[in-house]
């Protein structure tokens, strides 16, 4: 082939490339806009809603507001929501306080994990190097946990992909990377290449529990940050969320399911029984507790092409049935 048939086809490919590329984020803008000018639920006062025990989760719903941090109370978490400014792909609360992960879709896609205050409005930056996938506070507001996925955007593999979880002070001091923590399985120090952590969940303010996954296999660890070592609890278990009395511990496993299927289940502490729960579909979140008798989580509205989701709620002592508890919503948060 000659130099100028070898220049007409590199150039013939950069123009497809590019192409794609702008009908990518022509279609993205154009599925944000529609969900922007679409009639959004009825909404109430903010800041009557934030002086109640209430629900912080992301607005699904279509409409004015369509990806921003909404608040319902926990006395009727279906009627009508308060908005905040906060715009976050994934959210989690306490009183007082938010961290908001978010990704700025286009030519170049960014991220930006920030703590918010009392006003909902930024405090500080806090560090993010990939898609935004899990964060968590500690109860006392001291700690925040941020998951991001440093390469592609899926991890039905464990091993095929690559994590971030970083904790650090919401004085802004950096605790690090858990990735960097010595993690003990059986007895045995991993030091394989391919060790991811992910999904923590404090259990006070130097203890905490998270995934670790290796060679296709992950585990339920608990950690310590003042020993920098997390040890192996229990295989088959992802995104633990640590009950309010701190007995048990929801997680989702996997199972015999098929690759990207997980099922929720609750693991008593103290005994080391597991319990299935009633939610037979399958849950790729990290579950929040209503209650020490209820969790919380997200699911993808089925039947429909647009982005919306709903928070459902079920038992945690396994029996009954799963119920929407918020249309319309994602990544919930109880605060009380």
């Amino acid at each position: 082939m000659s130099g100028r048939l070898r220049l007409m086809a590199l150039l013939a490919i950069i123009l497809v490339a590019a192409a794609g590329t702008v009908a990518y984020v022509m279609r993205v803008h154009g599925q944000q806009a529609e969900a922007k000018a679409a009639t959004g639920p009825a909404t109430t006062d903010l800041a009557s809603v934030v002086a109640q025990p209430h629900l912080v989760f992301r607005n699904t719903a279509l409409g004015p507001g369509y990806g921003n941090v909404a608040v319902v109370p926990l006395t009727a978490p279906g009627g009508p929501r308060a908005l905040t400014p906060a715009s976050c792909d994934r959210v989690y609360a306490i009183a007082g306080k938010a961290v908001c992960l978010a990704a700025k879709r286009g030519l170049a896609t960014t991220y930006k994990a920030q703590l918010l205050g009392t006003e909902w409005s930024p405090v500080r930056d806090l560090p993010l190097t990939g898609l935004p996938s899990r964060a968590r506070l500690s109860r006392d507001g001291v700690l925040v946990a941020t998951t991001t996925f440093v390469y592609g955007d899926g991890y039905t593999n464990p091993g095929q992909f690559s994590t971030q979880t970083l904790v650090t002070r919401t004085s802004g001091a950096e605790i690090g990377n858990i990735e960097q923590f010595q993690l003990v399985v059986n007895g045995h120090v991993v030091t394989a290449s391919d060790k991811n952590l992910w999904g923590v969940t404090f259990a006070d303010d130097d203890r905490f529990f998270a995934t670790a996954a290796s060679a296709g296999r992950t585990w339920l660890v608990e950690g310590s940050l003042s020993a920098r070592r997390l040890t192996a609890l229990r295989e088959d278990a992802e995104c633990p969320s640590l009950s309010p009395d701190g007995t048990r511990i929801a997680f989702k496993r996997h199972g015999d399911l098929p690759p990207g299927q997980w099922r929720l289940a609750v693991y008593d502490v103290r005994t080391g029984k597991e319990t299935l729960l009633a939610e037979t579909r399958s849950v790729d979140d990290q579950v929040e507790w209503l209650d020490n008798s209820a969790v919380l989580y997200g699911l993808p509205r089925a039947g429909t092409a647009t982005a919306t989701s709903d928070v459902w709620v079920t038992p945690a002592a396994g029996g009954g049935a799963p119920r929407v508890l918020v249309r319309d919503a994602w990544s919930p948060a109880v605060v009380r």
